[in-house]
């Protein structure tokens, strides 16, 4: 309980969309070259670096919004909210629906997100003037979306995990007459050489310690 106790408060509801990392259900883009268990100990990682760092986040509530069962990878602090049913964007438009009050959904496949990079976002004035926050993904994606009224219509029936998903959500905040703020662009997780970069890019977080220990295993096999 020392973690939820000691973060911080802020205006903003703060969820984590995710799924339990289990082998073969998640980052099967990652095989090959990694097994899927070595794919799920990856995402797990991944997770887990974001939970941690929303931990030292201001933010009124925080939590993970879970398709799965909540593991060891789940610290103190962060209340874990199920997924509900239908396509990615069903299940994005429930988890805001059912909130109240200024809300910022990130994914699980940026764990190199820090509080530097969304520190705009939760600040005390962060929604002085602005009526959602979008953070791009490289891939077309994006990896973060904020809204001071969450109105699960904005969400549903946006195409998703297709190149123009970013587009066509941000242009659908603009269309419904939105002022939008950008965060930074990141790079998700979905492939081996994204996993190459993003651990290059946070290398002091248990994502880059976990890639370093799986390349080096490979490594000290093929030398056998």
């Amino acid at each position: 309980m020392t973690a939820a106790r000691s973060s911080p408060d802020g205006p903003t509801t703060l969820l984590v969309i995710a799924k339990e990392p289990v082998p073969g259900r998640v980052k099967t883009r990652l095989t090959p070259p990694f097994t899927p268990a070595q794919a799920a100990l990856l995402a797990e990682a991944a997770l887990s670096d974001t939970l941690r760092t929303v931990l030292t986040l201001p933010a009124l509530r925080r939590a993970v919004v879970l398709d799965g069962q909540p593991g060891p990878w789940l610290p103190p602090g962060i209340d874990v909210v199920r997924q509900s049913a239908g396509g990615l964007d069903e299940r994005l438009a429930a988890a805001f629906g059912a909130c109240e009050g200024p809300v910022l959904l990130i994914g699980m496949d940026t764990p190199q997100v820090s509080h530097a990079l969304l520190a705009a976002a939760l600040a005390p004035f962060a929604w002085h003037g602005c009526d959602a926050w979008f953070g791009p993904a490289d891939d077309g994606g994006f990896w973060a979306l904020g809204l001071a009224a969450p109105d699960p219509g904005l969400l549903r029936g946006v195409p998703m995990s297709v190149p123009e998903t970013g587009a066509v959500q941000r242009g659908r905040l603009v269309d419904a007459g939105l002022t939008v703020r950008d965060l930074p662009t990141l790079r998700d997780v979905d492939t081996a050489a994204d996993a190459a970069y993003v651990a290059a890019a946070a290398p002091h977080g248990r994502f880059a310690a976990t890639y370093a220990r799986l390349t080096r295993t490979a490594a000290d096999r093929a030398d056998l």
